[in-house]
């Protein structure tokens, strides 16, 4: 049976999860739109990114375009798989604890 993931199951990080989960696998959405899309500070947003990237849930791009830091994030094959794993168990948690 699948387990809560305590890294993810935090209700911001949950949120970054899940939006990140919406892009198709390999794609990036730029830190500001993130934040935008979930009404987040850029200091909220930037410790909760901080703390999933020291997981290896997600991946974090940074370069220079037209002489301004750019921010980019998506999520890791193994985030994505430990994203997974969490939302069996909120269904198993759901279902009483069975499977199915």
């Amino acid at each position: 049976m699948a387990e809560f993931n305590e890294v993810i199951h935090q209700s911001t990080r949950l949120k970054i999860m899940s939006a990140l989960m919406a892009l198709a696998p390999g794609e990036m959405i730029d830190f500001s739109s993130l934040a935008k899309l979930l009404k987040l500070t850029d200091g909220n947003i930037g410790a909760h990114i901080l703390k999933l990237e020291e997981a290896g849930y997600i991946k974090v791009r940074k370069s220079i375009v037209e002489r301004k830091p750019k921010t980019q994030l998506a999520v890791t094959s193994k985030g994505r798989h430990k994203f997974e794993e969490h939302v069996e168990a909120l269904k198993a948690m759901l279902n009483g604890g069975t499977e199915g």
